[in-house]
């Protein structure tokens, strides 16, 4: 089996590695960035603070902050209509997922032309988009340094996955300081979102070793950091620690895929406009329930990362170990039971079920699924 390995040339982390960061684009020769973000990064001034020190390094700057949390066609066609108008030629993406995602889908059709939903699929682009930077500001979903993009269609209630070489930004930076004092449920969400990275590359079809080895190492630092990350957001140990776990989650499934947990995950995010990792985080244990006929010994492996004393337990009984780990680790950091709690409805499930089949995230599950197992799944996760 061959297997090819992505990820940004060059990827900053540590506390206080933002300015090294600014002087490296300077060597770039770049002139004028449209730096992409929401509008609370925009409103704490965080974007502002991005713009003076591209200033100290002459390079001009703009900022779109129409990036809406499950970004959108429409967010990635006003943001390329800015980019064009003020002449930028790269972008940056400041915050989490949802601005690294929007940037990147205005990165790519740039340079490629049309609408970002003529790229749905695998390596669609023919050309490398307009250069990206991303600037990280959460411990989650590692979209600064992956090929994935992912836009809600809201003509068809979707979120589209873009998996496409062409999207992986040229430079990614963590600064752990730029993490402190994020909210509890943001914390969380991401968290149990590089989890469910970590889980479903290790048990993914197109896993690897280097995969393997990044999989289990975020799990081991995301279950020992994240609880206290969560109830004491200032701790500078645990944000580093997590953006590690984060990051090393990043470069597994960058490359051995996911799974059915992103693949109706994205369902949910894209017809109910939920927060994406904690979909993942309600799918994860019972997804991978039902993964354990193929993966029983690999969810021990991850049991065990996990802190969990597997000696003794076959492969079945670590299976549920690992299960029963994941499951209070989410109730350890508050992430609701059930969906029903967040207000899916059964009459939906057949639907959001279709589509999650047509999610090319599903393709690396390792064990194949119809349209009634899905329906099960997601019936199984309605309650508690």
């Amino acid at each position: 089996m061959t297997s090819t390995f992505f990820m940004p040339s060059v990827n900053i982390m540590g506390a206080g590695c933002l300015q090294e960061a600014m002087v490296a684009l300077k060597g770039h020769g770049f002139r004028k960035a449209l730096i992409v973000t929401d509008a609370v990064l925009s409103k704490l001034g965080v974007a502002a603070r991005i713009q003076a020190q591209l200033a100290g390094q002459q390079i001009a700057s703009v900022v779109f902050d129409g990036t809406q949390p499950n970004p959108t066609v429409g967010n990635v066609r006003a943001g390329l209509a800015q980019l064009k108008a003020e002449q930028c030629d790269f972008v940056i993406s400041l915050g989490g997922g949802s601005p690294h995602d929007c940037a990147k889908g205005i990165a790519l059709c740039a340079t490629n032309g049309g609408e970002i939903a003529d790229y749905e699929g695998v390596d669609r682009s023919a050309k490398p988009q307009l250069p990206l930077v991303a600037i990280n500001t959460t411990a989650g979903t590692a979209s600064e340094m992956t090929r994935f993009c992912i836009i809600t269609d809201e003509t068809r209630h979707i979120k589209m996955a873009i998996v496409d070489r062409n999207v992986t930004p040229i430079l990614s930076v963590n600064d752990p300081e730029l993490m402190l004092a994020k909210p509890k449920g943001l914390t969380a969400a991401t968290g149990m979102d590089a989890l469910t990275h970590a889980v479903e590359a290790y048990v993914s079809t197109a896993a690897t070793p280097i995969t393997d080895a990044c999989a289990l190492k975020a799990v081991e630092l995301i279950a020992r950091h994240l609880r206290t990350a969560v109830n004491h957001g200032d701790d500078l140990n645990a944000r580093e620690q997590m953006a590690y776990a984060q990051f090393l989650a990043g470069m597994a499934f960058n490359n051995a895929s996911l799974g059915y947990v992103h693949a109706m995950a994205h369902q949910l995010g894209g017809f109910y406009d939920l927060p994406h990792g904690v979909c993942n985080a309600l799918l994860l244990p019972h997804v991978e329930a039902f993964n354990v006929p193929t993966s029983a010994a690999r969810l021990r492996d991850v049991a065990h990362a996990m802190g969990v004393n597997v000696a003794g337990l076959d492969a079945e009984a670590g299976a549920q170990a690992c299960l029963a780990a994941i499951r209070q680790l989410a109730l350890d950091v508050g992430i609701p039971k059930c969906l029903a709690d967040l207000g899916v409805k059964e009459a939906d499930i057949p639907l959001l079920a279709a589509n999650a089949l047509k999610d090319a995230c599903g393709l690396t599950n390792p064990r194949t699924a119809t349209q009634a197992d899905i329906e099960g799944i997601f019936r199984g996760a309605m309650t508690a």
